[in-house]
């Protein structure tokens, strides 16, 4: 009951502090407290907000940012999960890749940027595969993890009832992966975003990022604070589309309290 309540009141209070933060921006910039050549106005920030949905110039730029995040977040997912099972479960391969996957993970993801416009030009798939080297990383490291921390009793059970090596990845590996993966999948689809909006930041036509750049090319600090707000927004909403999916395809795991009073 206790968690209900407080997620009951937590919406009210977000908003609530959502709208005391832009009062507090809006009194700070009024005053000349905060320069609003660098800080912007809030009010002319939510204007240009809604000339761009009123007008429809923000729908085309929002569909190619978000379609970036879905090929990246879908592509990055699907292939951190397909090889950190291979390497979970094939030890020499996984002692050989062990260098290379650490030495690739350790790598500034900004400076592929340019070498991924080279390869694959200045269109939405440079964005995805900057996207993907962020969210693969993520996977691969839960999976791999998972599948590692399998309890070794269980296993041992499973064979003894005859199962075989495809029924164990079914059964066993791949739903204790899965329990990982998922609860990695909040960032997963924050580092997709990053990474297309990043990618559209460094070189691009159109897209979010791409409209950010062009205002701070003419010092327009209240557009870059609306492709901000924007960019806030649709990452608050696809976090809580993740957490719908996670909580629909996690419903057999107890929650904390039920778990403890038994």
């Amino acid at each position: 009951m206790t968690s209900r309540r407080g997620e009951v009141w937590a919406t009210p209070l977000q908003l609530a502090s959502v709208v005391a933060l832009f009062a507090l921006w809006y009194a700070l910039t009024e005053t000349g407290v905060l320069p609003p050549f660098f800080f912007g106005r809030p009010l002319e920030v939510l204007k240009v907000t809604w000339v761009w949905f009123r007008s429809g110039e923000i729908y085309s730029h929002l569909a190619i940012t978000l379609l970036e995040t879905l090929l990246a977040f879908v592509l990055g997912t699907s292939l951190g999960l397909a090889v950190g099972l291979w390497l979970a479960l094939a030890r020499i391969a996984s002692v050989v890749a062990d260098p290379f996957i650490k030495a690739f993970n350790s790598m500034p993801r900004v400076i592929l940027a340019p070498i991924f416009a080279v390869w694959f030009g200045l269109g939405i798939w440079s964005k995805v595969a900057l996207g993907v080297t962020l969210v693969f990383f993520i996977v691969f490291f839960n999976v791999y993890q998972g599948v590692r921390e399998v309890s070794p009793i269980v296993l041992a059970n499973a064979r003894v009832l005859g199962a075989s090596p495809r029924a164990l990845l079914r059964t066993v590996y791949l739903p204790s992966a899965m329990s990982w993966v998922f609860s990695s999948l909040h960032t997963s689809v924050g580092m997709a975003f990053v990474g297309a909006v990043v990618g559209e930041y460094l070189g691009s036509a159109r897209g979010i990022g791409y409209l950010i750049l062009q205002a701070e090319g003419t010092f327009d600090i209240n557009t870059v604070f609306a492709g901000i707000l924007v960019l806030t927004v649709f990452a608050l909403i696809l976090d809580a589309l993740v957490t719908r999916v996670e909580r629909s395809l996690l419903r057999w795991r107890p929650v904390q309290g039920e778990t403890q009073s038994m």
